[in-house]
């Protein structure tokens, strides 16, 4: 009941997600499909998803067209290209009887799929060109907002930020370990895939970083945070904490706070989060706090004092001010050119890889999104606004191109592979040799697809489930 619930309630965004994610697999296929069409191959069948059909038709050409049950790709039928009856199941036409293709026949329809994938991505990439995408000012920044004095580790330990002795609010992060950032999610995200290691086998990273016109590089030890247990360097952006509403009767209403007032400093000190004034206002012991804040662009100072109470829903009385918070950004719209978007996603893909692939990183394939975790996040973020999926679906398409072109056989550059070894040795690799080296392959891809879609419903489950704890949610942090 409660799945039918949600289903009628998100439909129109189930329908974009499958939309979006059909249209990415179809495009790949109807590039091989195209290509071999023009090239005199024979094909025996179009799917979309694998294993036995949901429904199907045959077309005036000859081609049966079908969806399949397995949603986790699609197949063209070419059994002049391989033989994939393993895979896909029998054909009709009589192999022996097909003329083998040329060697350039078949690399191009093998690339087409990519080709068109990285057409379609380009295409997205165009609409939001155009139109913008949604962001926020502070994201678009290297500049070092907010320093963590203390992080929480996975292991629920607390320790001191790592940046703390080192970086300094206002440092332009300019690289982290030698590859160049953009944005703040540039950062993030090679500190995460960093593969550094000390003299102790302890992770490091190498952050070089502008102070006062001055370039400098220091060795960071980043901490495992979160549950996925990745690597953090304790920064943040500049946005700050603001008042979402106020207690009646609280200190903060007695101080004159309104709703709004964007918290700067607590006696002094920068507060960059929720979580550092929350830690501020709990020190104090209740005693007088000194709080400067903006008000409609106005730099205001008040005296407030926490009052001893206990929070909602709690009995052990602590320091508050009566506030509920949330984090101010600065929201805007850029408009990035569509080959700066495919250049960036084919760069983040590359580090990815390049993590995944590194014995010294702590990247595994636990950490990467299979079907259900993709669909997952397009799902969330068609909810929030249009352009933020299709933006999604432009990295996917790119991740798509650049996977299929690995050297893996079942994949199209396994086949690209296996035709260049015919070329080179002047006749076709055997039959037999290429049916088995592929279906052994296949169930080895689709065994890393349920690996990975285990922790992707893990995942999924830990976003979806409340904590034990059943803490009010980040606009109603209450200090």
């Amino acid at each position: 009941m409660e799945f039918l619930t949600f289903l009628a309630a998100n439909l129109w965004y189930v329908l974009l997600v499958a939309l979006g994610f059909g249209a990415s697999i179809f495009v790949h296929e109807l590039g091989h499909f195209w290509v071999a069409r023009k090239r005199g191959m024979h094909v025996d069948r179009f799917s979309i998803g694998f294993g036995p059909k949901l429904f199907a038709w045959k077309g005036k050409d000859g081609v049966e067209y079908r969806l399949s049950w397995l949603p986790l790709g699609g197949y063209v039928a070419l059994p002049q290209l391989a033989d994939m009856r393993g895979i896909e199941g029998e054909t009709r036409a009589d192999i022996a009887k097909l003329p083998p293709p040329s060697y350039t026949t078949m690399l191009l329809v093998l690339v087409a799929g990519v080709v068109c994938n990285v057409i379609f991505a380009f295409g997205l990439a165009s609409i939001l060109w155009a139109v913008g995408l949604p962001s926020v000012e502070e994201e678009r920044s290297t500049k070092v907002g907010y320093i963590r004095a203390t992080v929480t580790q996975t292991d629920g330990r607390t320790v001191p930020g790592p940046s703390l002795s080192a970086l300094a609010v206002g440092d332009e992060i300019l690289n982290i370990d030698g590859h160049s950032v953009h944005n703040f999610s540039d950062i993030d995200h090679l500190v995460a895939l960093g593969a550094g290691r000390d003299a102790h086998d302890a992770p490091q990273a190498a952050i070089t970083f502008r102070r006062e016109d001055k370039e400098q590089t220091v060795l960071l030890t980043p901490v495992y945070v979160g549950s996925e247990k990745m690597r953090s360097i304790g920064i943040d952006t500049g946005a700050k904490p603001a008042i979402a509403n106020i207690e009646k009767g609280g200190a903060a209403e007695a101080a004159g706070l309104k709703v709004d007032d964007v918290i700067l400093r607590l006696d002094g000190k920068a507060m960059g989060d929720e979580e550092a004034v929350i830690a501020h206002v709990q020190a104090s012991n209740g005693k007088p706090i000194l709080l400067s804040y903006h008000r409609a662009g106005q730099l205001q100072e008040v005296t407030v004092t926490p009052r001893i109470e206990p929070p909602p829903g709690k009995s052990v009385p602590v320091p508050r001010l009566g506030i509920g918070l949330t984090q101010n950004y600065t929201p805007t719209i850029v408009h990035t050119p569509p080959w700066t978007q495919i250049r960036d996603h084919v760069q983040k893909t590359w580090w990815t890889l390049s993590s995944l692939l590194n014995r010294h990183s702590d990247i595994g394939l636990n950490k990467l999104s299979g079907p259900v975790g993709i669909a997952e996040r397009l799902h969330a973020f068609a909810r929030i606004d249009i352009r933020l999926m299709l933006s999604l679906l432009v990295l996917l398409n790119v991740n798509l191109a650049i996977f299929n072109l690995l050297p893996i056989p079942v994949l199209d550059g396994g086949h690209m592979v296996f035709a260049t070894i015919g070329r080179i040795r002047g006749r076709a690799l055997p039959a037999s040799f290429m049916a088995t080296t592929m279906s052994v392959f296949m169930v080895l891809l689709f065994s890393m697809i349920i690996y990975v879609t285990f922790f992707d419903l893990r995942r999924v489950g830990d976003r979806l489930r409340p904590p034990a704890s059943q803490p009010a949610p980040a606009a109603q942090v209450q200090p």
